[in-house]
């Protein structure tokens, strides 16, 4: 049996993971102050990792990003110009430092805004 401790400053997070080992045959999750054999800590983000605020409906062009679709196909979905939806998708590849719509769509995976 390995006694293992959470050293994560996120409650969410702790939850979370405490929930996924909390059935693992042979691992025994243990407290703050009780001695344990490893320990899982949280690492800190990076500043180009930390939470990035978008907007409602940068989160919607983003969602239909990561489905592969065009500014014409957003603008339609969403019912506004393709120049609005252009700036939106140059909005969200400020925001999420990313160089194009792939990549924006795995910088936002990594950093929790979307989930695939």
């Amino acid at each position: 049996m390995i006694r293992l401790a959470l050293d994560i400053a996120d409650p969410a997070l702790a939850d979370r993971l405490a929930a996924a080992l909390a059935d693992v045959p042979g691992v025994q999750l243990v407290g703050p102050g009780v001695a344990a054999d490893a320990s899982i800590v949280a690492a800190a983000a990076a500043p180009s990792e930390v939470d990035v605020p978008l907007t409602p409906r940068e989160l919607e062009v983003l969602a239909l990003l990561a489905e592969g679709a065009s500014n014409k196909t957003i603008a339609r979905r969403l019912g506004i110009s393709v120049h609005t939806a252009k700036f939106h998708v140059g909005s969200l590849l400020d925001k999420l430092d990313a160089v194009g719509r792939t990549d924006a769509v795995a910088h936002a995976a990594r950093r929790g805004v979307i989930h695939l």
